[in-house]
């Protein structure tokens, strides 16, 4: 049964590869045709300009290629396990969604405000957060990478600290879709990862999604790399965020998103000591211009080999965070 499984998750992955692109052919001439190009924020890359104009909101693209994957998977097993986290991801999916539909209606690089995203995206953690441990799903029991340690903690302070840890990392990973195929290319070794170990720990039914969105990505970045055709926008960047959380949680091993998101920590960790830097010295910069990725386009590093180097970085932590799973699963 289990290889038999197996065989259905691996061929799934080329399945969501190939409704990719051929969703791929229909969205992005559709989103022309709306004209929701991306504007470019003021203060970017001088050279960025030259991207005006390319359609976002190119995340639809995986995140029906995947629904659809998981849809016939989920109707095949009749596990509806990996139909609940893509729901919580699509929540955050839709937050962005509106984010880039005010910049599109507003023909501006700003839709809604940092205040009421922040505030839907800390209600709808906190209500998957309940539903989870509601259903004994997450134990609030802290586990500790590379150990079979586990560090009880009362549910409310847990679940205050996993709403954190989720606008967190959504928001990091918002700031990693800063160049063509960036965000996707980073996200791919980490749904690898999740896929590979919720087989070895016999959840099986949530290696369905990752499988899902790792096909569905392969087929969207022919579009999102560099020169890319379309962005993903806020609605693509959000969703993967709540994909990568929403997993992390399911499989009760929050911790392990320092390894899995390495690339999103530091992104985001580079603004902040830019901006608090910028603050304390009335002026001076850390770097050439954050998130990081920048700092080195200003160095002359071309996107692609941004791309390289950055998904490089998050394949070897992600097989470092797999060497870390191992005591699990001994």
């Amino acid at each position: 049964m289990l290889n038999t499984r197996l065989i259905l998750l691996l061929a799934m992955i080329p399945v969501c590869f190939v409704i990719a692109l051929i969703l791929g052919k229909f969205i992005i001439p559709m989103l022309r045709a709306l004209k929701a190009g991306q504007s470019i924020r003021e203060v970017g890359p001088k050279w960025h300009n030259s991207k005006a104009g390319t359609p976002a909101m190119g995340g639809i693209i995986f995140i029906c290629a995947s629904f659809i994957g998981i849809l016939i998977m989920t109707l095949i097993w009749q596990r509806w396990t990996s139909v609940f986290v893509f729901l919580f991801a699509l929540v955050f999916g839709l937050i962005g969604f509106s984010d880039d539909f005010l910049k599109v209606k507003k023909k501006q690089n700003e839709g809604l405000k940092s205040g009421q995203k922040f505030a839907l995206q800390l209600i709808a953690s906190a209500l998957y957060l309940f539903i989870l441990y509601q259903r004994d799903v997450m134990s609030c029991e802290l586990w500790i990478p590379f150990t079979t340690l586990r560090w009880q903690i009362h549910p409310i302070i847990y679940i205050f600290f996993a709403m954190f840890v989720i606008v967190g990392t959504v928001n990091a990973v918002n700031l990693t879709d800063g160049i063509d195929g960036l965000a996707t290319g980073v996200t791919m070794p980490v749904m690898v990862f999740f896929l590979l170990t919720a087989v070895l720990l016999k959840k099986t039914e949530l290696a369905i999604f990752p499988a899902a969105l790792f096909g569905a990505l392969g087929g969207f970045l022919c579009y999102n790399f560099h020169p890319a055709k379309t962005f993903m926008g806020d609605t693509g960047s959000l969703f993967l965020g709540g994909a990568v959380c929403g997993l992390a949680f399911a499989l009760d091993m929050p911790l392990i998103l320092i390894l899995v998101g390495i690339v999103y920590i530091v992104e985001t960790l580079s603004v902040m000591m830019q901006v608090s830097y910028f603050k304390l010295t009335h002026g001076k910069r850390i770097f050439k211009m954050t998130p990081i990725h920048h700092h080195f386009e200003m160095c002359d590093w071309s996107e692609v080999k941004i791309w390289i180097v950055f998904v490089s970085v998050s394949v070897l932590f992600c097989a470092l965070a797999f060497y870390a799973v191992q005591p699990l699963i001994r």
